[in-house]
């Protein structure tokens, strides 16, 4: 019997459920969201007017949390108002990319395949599925708009992208400024390169966090396959470092992502948008 085992780009079959294809990427996600409903919960019965144990560690980490945001948002009260997206995206991710790494190989079924038999596991991290960063991506990206539609209204996030005003001032200061005929276009096609600007967002948000996951249990696996038990074990650790980082970026960039949204041109100052692209820069670099 031929027994093939590789590491597969996409996430793997594991059931059917009528036409609907389950796969080892979903399972991980679908156990990372009852983790998190569970936690939830769990500390909702136990909220007390004074707090003790749990619920003490939890407020802190609140507290911390917001703390971090604010650094990015300049006010408390927008980081209200992100934070209930930014951890639990964080908390989402952050398991997905723990799920992956546990020592849990032996969960799994044999299937049958061209080349023989090959094994597959029945968890496989979420965020080492391109499915799953894409569609993380995506719904940061479009809910970071939708907040600057909350915030500061259509109107004007329209116009941030088809900028419509600038170019209905053309008659109104021709007399007076030549020039309005060459910058007003250049204004107005500015902001159709901010809607190319957003994709870019959304793959560089997916491939960056499915690029750091993948490659670590890719090499995980690959030490294991050559170098078994104890060797493994110091890389395990450093991964799981590397994914908390990866969570943690991912939430930031979206926390950087909902402020600039929020804001409209020409509102902040010179200074505070230059921290903020600074921010982002690092973030993304990382």
């Amino acid at each position: 019997m031929n027994f093939i085992q590789e590491i597969s780009l996409f996430a793997e079959p594991v059931a059917h459920i009528g036409k609907y294809v389950i796969t080892n990427s979903m399972l991980s996600s679908w156990l990372a969201v009852i983790i998190i409903v569970a936690l939830s919960l769990v500390l909702r019965s136990k909220i007390n007017e004074i707090p003790r144990g749990i619920q003490n560690l939890f407020e802190m980490i609140v507290e911390s949390s917001l703390s971090l945001i604010d650094q990015v948002t300049g006010s408390r009260k927008l980081s209200e108002k992100v934070f209930p997206i930014a951890l639990p995206l964080f908390l989402f991710i952050l398991l997905n990319n723990w799920i992956g790494l546990l020592p849990l190989g032996w969960m799994g079924q044999v299937e049958h395949v061209k080349e023989g038999f090959a094994f597959i596991p029945y968890l496989r991290g979420g965020s080492a599925d391109v499915n799953t960063t894409i569609a993380l991506a995506v719904m940061s990206v479009v809910a970071a708009n939708l907040f600057g539609v909350l915030s500061i209204g259509i109107w004007k996030v329209f116009n941030k992208y088809v900028n419509i005003k600038v170019l209905s001032t053309i008659p109104s200061k021709i007399k007076k400024d030549l020039t309005v005929i060459i910058v007003a276009p250049i204004t107005f096609f500015v902001g159709l390169i901010e809607i190319i600007g957003e994709i870019a967002k959304m793959v560089s948000l997916a491939f960056r966090l499915f690029g750091n996951i993948f490659a670590g249990e890719v090499l995980l696996a690959s030490m294991a396959a050559l170098i078994p038990y104890l060797v493994p074990v110091p890389f395990v650790f450093l991964e799981l470092l590397m994914t908390s980082i990866q969570a943690l970026i991912f939430a930031m960039l979206v926390v950087v992502y909902f402020t600039i949204s929020s804001s409209e041109h020409g509102e902040e100052t010179e200074e505070i948008r230059e921290e903020q692209e600074e921010i982002r820069e690092e973030l993304s670099s990382a």
